[in-house]
């Protein structure tokens, strides 16, 4: 049975109606943590308790029931744990995305004082498109009939050989999403004091595909003059992000491109545990931490919740509760500079008896923030 819908405001507090999917893995422990530090800000919140993932697919058939869906569509924000995908289904995240067409991921990586770091200073913001590339899941399997047909066809029209062992797998990028995506990008650069929009592409190589995307951004840099913007080929861009990641402000991404420069971003702030994540569309938006489900961690509260809970700011921020979503991000920044109260990935080692456990962060989170 789904938990009932809980609630957590104040008296005369008008409560925001938000989707909360605990997740598999880790991700009740670290939803639980992020839910109390949310409600210690002080805001109106009301919870919308959704299971999905692993722990329903015997019981409903599927991971990702429709109710699911329905709830976040109806409350239009979600704060979502991590989800496992069980053999033989399409993964949940991008059945989910699809479903509610999120067509961005928003993913900040910032360097907090107090985080171990090869750099004093970190702050970029990578923008991923959410709905072509990897994601058309256009695939043929090596030795299928259907491969020969296609690497036949290939060879007739392009006159380029493709050996007959050869699996293959299509990349579709369209006019059409990569503007939207584009226009986001330089939207919420406008609105949130980003200086410069860079994007990263291979168009040197793939002209008809990341070349269309490089097209469709350069034109709509056009309309946003009052946002710088650069382009940088995806492999030197990854260069340059490690030499001298403070050169850098907001970065667009085509799918493949965006998974894997936000891991590295994450990588230069103190990793995964620290990377906070929203998924956007035109009606609702979903909040994440960036990181899986970490199964090897389940039940023994040690896994980082400060991802999670950085979500939840960007989440307060999205429901207009701006001053409790900067409220809890200091207090995440508090406990990072004092250094005290961290999980073992954010020590020396990973057997530091010195570590923190996931409710002692989210005690010291709520502490930080002080009286409502």
């Amino acid at each position: 049975m789904v938990p009932r819908p809980s609630s957590h405001q104040n008296p005369g507090v008008a409560a925001h109606r938000i989707t909360l999917i605990p997740g598999d893995g880790t991700g009740p422990e670290l939803v639980d943590a992020a839910r109390v530090a949310m409600e210690a800000t002080g805001a109106g919140l009301e919870w919308d308790v959704q299971s999905a993932g692993l722990s329903v697919v015997e019981r409903e058939g599927t991971p990702m029931p429709a109710r699911v869906i329905e709830s976040i569509r109806a409350n239009g924000v979600a704060l979502k744990g991590p989800l496992g995908t069980p053999a033989g289904f399409r993964s949940v995240n991008v059945g989910m995305r699809a479903s509610l067409g999120l067509f961005a991921a928003v993913r900040p990586c910032q360097l907090y004082p107090g985080v171990p770091a090869r750099y004093e200073r970190v702050d970029v913001v990578v923008i991923r498109e959410l709905t072509e590339g990897s994601y058309t899941g256009i695939e043929f399997e090596q030795g299928a009939p259907q491969t020969a047909e296609l690497i036949a066809f290939i060879e007739r029209t392009t006159g380029k050989r493709v050996r007959e062992d050869s699996g293959l797998s299509i990349k579709a990028i369209s006019e059409h999403a990569s503007r939207r995506v584009a226009r986001f990008a330089f939207e919420h650069a406008g609105a949130n004091g980003r200086r410069t929009v860079t994007a990263g592409h291979k168009a040197n190589i793939m002209k008809f595909s990341d070349g269309l995307f490089l097209e469709e951004v350069r034109d709509e840099a056009r309309s946003h003059p009052e946002v710088g913007f650069e382009e940088r080929i995806i492999d030197n861009l990854a260069m340059q992000l490690v030499q001298r990641p403070d050169a850098f402000d907001l970065l667009l991404l085509p799918n493949l491109y965006g998974d894997i420069v936000s891991d590295l971003c994450a990588g230069l702030i103190g990793g995964l545990g620290l990377a906070p994540g929203m998924n956007v569309g035109d009606g609702c938006a979903v909040f994440e931490a960036t990181h899986g489900t970490v199964s090897r961690y389940r039940g023994l509260n040690r896994a980082n919740p400060m991802a999670l809970m950085l979500s939840g700011a960007m989440l307060l921020r999205h429901v207009g509760e701006t001053d409790a979503g900067d409220r809890l991000e200091a207090a995440v920044a508090h406990v990072l500079a004092e250094g005290r109260t961290v999980t073992d990935d954010l020590r020396q080692t990973r057997d530091d008896p010195g570590a923190a456990t996931t409710t002692e962060v989210r005690d010291a989170v709520v502490q930080a923030l002080g009286p409502r």
